[in-house]
C-alpha cells in the first residue's frame, strides 16, 4: 500500500510511515491511498466474528493491516491493543452503539480520556508516533489547530511520550470553559498551548503556512495531528466498520450514518469505508449555521468564507468555514484528477471557491451517497429536549445537529435504512447549552472531577505566522523530549 498526493499527477508514491510523520504533502495536497482496499463478504463475516470474540482492538488490527504494510502485522495488533483498552476508554466495547428508536442509533465515540470522538484517532496516533520515532531514533514537533476537541485529544494522547512535543493553536475565547480547562490545565513539559487572536480557520491557515515552509518544517521536524494527517482518517474508518457490524446481523444489510462535521474529516472516513465495500447506504453531512458543506451538497457551490463571516455557535467544534478534508472527497469525485484538484484547491479556493458541474453533484449524491442538512441554535435546543423526553437520552449540541440531520434525511430524502448518528462528545463539555435546553446543567462525570479548578497553562499570540514560528523555535531550543 502506497500513498499519493491529491495535487501532483504521477508523483512518486510514499510509504505509510513516511506520511505518518510528515502530515501535509510537499505540494500542499493531502495524502490518500493509491487505491482503496476492497473488502468482500468473507472478510466482513470474519470481522464480525473477530469483533464478537476479541473486541474492538482486534478489529482495529485487521483494518489497519489493509492500509499499512511497512509495520509488521503483529506490531500493528500490539499498537491497536495499547490504544484501545479500558485504561484509555470508559467502556470495554470502546465504541458501544445504542438504539434510540424510530430507526435511529447513537455510535458512542466519547468514551475516551477527553470525552470526544477525536480520542478514537488520537490514541492510535500517539502509539504510532512513539513506535515509529523510536524505530528511527528521531523526534517530532507536532503543530495542530483545534476548534474544540482535537487539541485536548492530541495532548492527552501525546503527553509524556518520548521524542514528541505538541504545539496546539486554539481560537482565543472560542472554546467552551470545559474544553479550555481540559487543554490549558495540562502542565507537561512537552505540551504547548497557544491561544491565537482569531477563529479556527485562522489557526488552520497558520498550521498550513508553517507546514508549507519546507525548510522550517524540515529543520524543526514539524508534523501534524490534525485530520490532514492520513493516519487520523484511517483510524476513524475502524469505528464505521464497528458500528455497521453492531447494527446488522448479515452482510446484506445497509446502514446510513449522520455525522456532525465542519472540517469533513469524520465523514470522509465514512466515505472511505463505503468505497472499501462496507455496506453503507447514505452519508448525511450535518452542519450548523456555518453551512459551507450543506450549501455544497445542495447546490454544488463550494464557497469558503472568511474569518469575519464564521459564526460563533452553540456547536463550536463545527464553527469552520474552510473544510480541509473536503479536498480528499473532491479528488475522488473528479476521478482522481490531481491536476484539476490542484486547480480547485490551490487556486480557485483562494479566489473565493468553485462550482462543480451538475453531473458531478448528482454523482456525489447518487454514486457516493451524500446528502446534507443544516441546524440552528433553536434546532439544537429542541433536539436536545426532544431526544431527552422521547428516548431518555442526553446528547451534546453537535450530536443534536447530527440527529436533526438524520431526521431530515428520513423525511426529505426517504432514507429507510437504520441511521447511526455519530456522537461527538459528552454533554458535560457544553454545559451552558444543555442548561438552556433543559433548565439544568449536566452532571460532571467522576473521571473529570476537579478539572475546572486546575491552573491554566497557555500563551497568547497574534494571528501571525512569524510569531508562531518564533514561539516554536524558542520552545524547542529550551526543552528536551
Amino acid at each position: 500500500m502506497e500513498y499519493i498526493s491529491t495535487r501532483t499527477p504521477n508523483a512518486t508514491p510514499a510509504t505509510f510511515t513516511d506520511i505518518l510523520l510528515g502530515g501535509l504533502a510537499p505540494d500542499g495536497g493531502l495524502y490518500l491511498p493509491q487505491h482503496y482496499p476492497q473488502v468482500d463478504g468473507a472478510t466482513l463475516s470474519r470481522w464480525r466474528t473477530i469483533l464478537d470474540q476479541d473486541g474492538y482492538a482486534a478489529l482495529a488490527g485487521e483494518v489497519l493491516a489493509l492500509f499499512v504494510d511497512d509495520i509488521p502485522a503483529q506490531d500493528l495488533r500490539d499498537i491497536a491493543a495499547r490504544a484501545y483498552n479500558t485504561q484509555n476508554f470508559a467502556s470495554p466495547e470502546i465504541v458501544p452503539v445504542t438504539e434510540l428508536g424510530d430507526g435511529l442509533y447513537v455510535g458512542h465515540l466519547s468514551e475516551g480520556p477527553t470525552a470526544a470522538f477525536k480520542d478514537m484517532a488520537m490514541q492510535l496516533l500517539g502509539e504510532l508516533f512513539e513506535y515509529e520515532l523510536a524505530r528511527r531514533g528521531e523526534t517530532l514537533n507536532i503543530l495542530g489547530a483545534t476548534s474544540g476537541d482535537t487539541g485536548s485529544s492530541a495532548e492527552y494522547a501525546m503527553r509524556g511520550r518520548a521524542g514528541v512535543r505538541v504545539f496546539m493553536l486554539t481560537p482565543a475565547g472560542r472554546m467552551t470553559p470545559f474544553q479550555q480547562a481540559q487543554m490549558f490545565g495540562l502542565d507537561d513539559p512537552n505540551i504547548f498551548n497557544i491561544a491565537l487572536d482569531g477563529v479556527f480557520d485562522d489557526c488552520q491557515d497558520v498550521v498550513k503556512a508553517v507546514s508549507a515552509d519546507a525548510a522550517f518544517k524540515s529543520r524543526y521536524r514539524i508534523g501534524a495531528v490534525n485530520s490532514i494527517n492520513w493516519a487520523r482518517l484511517m483510524a476513524q474508518v475502524i469505528y464505521y466498520v464497528n458500528c455497521w457490524l453492531k447494527v446488522t446481523t448479515s452482510n446484506e444489510q445497509q446502514v446510513s450514518f449522520s455525522v456532525p462535521t465542519g472540517n469533513f474529516g469524520d465523514i470522509c472516513a465514512g466515505h472511505i469505508a463505503r468505497q472499501m465495500g462496507v455496506p453503507i447506504d447514505r452519508l448525511i453531512v450535518a452542519t450548523n449555521e456555518n453551512d459551507v458543506l450543506d450549501e455544497f451538497f445542495r447546490t454544488g457551490n463550494y464557497r469558503p468564507r472568511p474569518a469575519e463571516q464564521t459564526l460563533a455557535t452553540s456547536s463550536p467544534s463545527m464553527d469552520i468555514s474552510r473544510a480541509s478534508n473536503f479536498e480528499r472527497f473532491i479528488f475522488d469525485l473528479v476521478g482522481r484528477d490531481a491536476e484539476r484538484t490542484a486547480d480547485l484547491f490551490g487556486a480557485k479556493v483562494k479566489e473565493g471557491g468553485f462550482v462543480i458541474e451538475a453531473a458531478d453533484l448528482a454523482r456525489a449524491r447518487e454514486e457516493f451517497g451524500f446528502t446534507s442538512a443544516r441546524s440552528t441554535h433553536a434546532d439544537r435546543l429542541e433536539t436536545i429536549r426532544d431526544v431527552q423526553q422521547r428516548y431518555g437520552y442526553l446528547v451534546d449540541p453537535h450530536t443534536a445537529d447530527g440527529i436533526k440531520a438524520a431526521r431530515d434525511a428520513q423525511a426529505a430524502d426517504g432514507v429507510r435504512t437504520p441511521i447511526v448518528c455519530l456522537e461527538t462528545a459528552l454533554p458535560v463539555k457544553f454545559a451552558d447549552t444543555i442548561a438552556e435546553a433543559l433548565g439544568e446543567a449536566p452532571a460532571i462525570p467522576e473521571r473529570f472531577a476537579g478539572i475546572m479548578d486546575a491552573p491554566r497553562h497557555v500563551t497568547d499570540l497574534p494571528n501571525d505566522v512569524a510569531a508562531v514560528k518564533d514561539f516554536i523555535t524558542r520552545s524547542i531550543d529550551t526543552t528536551e523530549v
